[in-house]
């Protein structure tokens, strides 16, 4: 409990202005600063791997307009920055092509570069459910935390984060789909029981003919419930052959039954003549 207390310390700075956030809980270099854009570089622990582009533009343009309104966080580095928080504002910037932007230096670890670069996403919700659902994995494993202990330093609840880790039980098409928008979430947790193969399969009808849930579900009911009716209807009844085998031995024949299968055994070419005579 001692690492997820100490991990939450800094979450009401951090949920705060960024300006704030830094003031409160990190040790600042300087004020807000200009930086030469080229000498930022992606942070390394940045757990968002999508950014809608149609949004980027949208904020590009209100950089434009009005300026960067609040300042990227940036670590100092041998040959520039990396950056802690702001991709979006500095992805935007670079659109816009600013060659310098607004951002406050602060020196910090990587382990807390790391976690604020987690939390952050979280908290703005700026993650695709499969992010978020790697984030909050990986947050459950720097500090050994349980749903409840993550669930009470991100302020999500433990429901919903149990529910969104489900999701990194998805095969890896299953992923893409669902970030890509092909699949819902609700489609997602009805497939979470199949394996990679049934996925694929799933997925590719749900796109194919545009299912929704409920049809989804009845389509797996189908295929994991056997189809006991036909197995009924297509069994072999049970051959009687006992009054066939008692004229066979009254004609001096012996003869044996197996299942639907019925044995003579001759003694010698006499006896199979007479069979054949007794045939015709």
């Amino acid at each position: 409990m001692a690492k997820a207390s100490a991990l939450g310390r800094g979450l009401g700075a951090l949920l705060s202005e960024i300006e704030e956030a830094y003031d409160n809980e990190l040790p600042k270099k300087g004020g807000v600063e200009e930086v030469a854009v080229s000498k930022i570089r992606p942070n390394p622990y940045q757990p968002r791997k999508h950014f809608d582009q149609e949004s980027l533009l949208e904020l590009s343009e209100s950089i434009k307009a009005h300026g960067l309104l609040q300042p990227i966080v940036v670590k100092e580095d041998l040959d520039g920055y990396i950056l802690i928080a702001g991709e979006r504002r500095l992805r935007a910037s670079k659109l816009a092509k600013n060659k310098t932007i607004k951002a406050i230096v602060v020196s910090v670890s990587d382990e807390q570069m790391r976690e604020q670069a987690l939390i952050e996403n979280i908290q703005r919700d700026e993650l695709n459910v499969i992010d978020l659902a790697q984030a909050y994995q990986e947050l459950i494993d720097i500090h050994e935390l349980t749903h409840e202990q993550l669930s009470q330093t991100v302020h999500k609840s433990r429901t919903q984060i149990t529910n969104t880790l489900r999701l990194l039980q998805l095969s890896d098409k299953g992923r893409k789909a669902l970030v890509d928008g092909k699949i819902s979430a609700g489609h997602a947790k009805v497939i979470l029981g199949l394996d990679p193969r049934e996925q694929t399969m799933m997925i590719d009808s749900i796109i194919g003919q545009k299912l929704s849930v409920r049809d989804l579900e009845t389509m797996i009911k189908k295929i994991k419930v056997p189809a006991t009716s036909a197995t009924v209807s297509s069994e072999i009844e049970t051959l009687d052959f006992s009054a066939l085998k008692k004229y066979l031995s009254m004609n001096g024949y012996k003869c044996g039954t197996k299942g639907d299968k019925l044995t003579i055994e001759f003694e010698d070419n006499d006896q199979i003549e007479s069979f054949l005579g007794l045939l015709s």
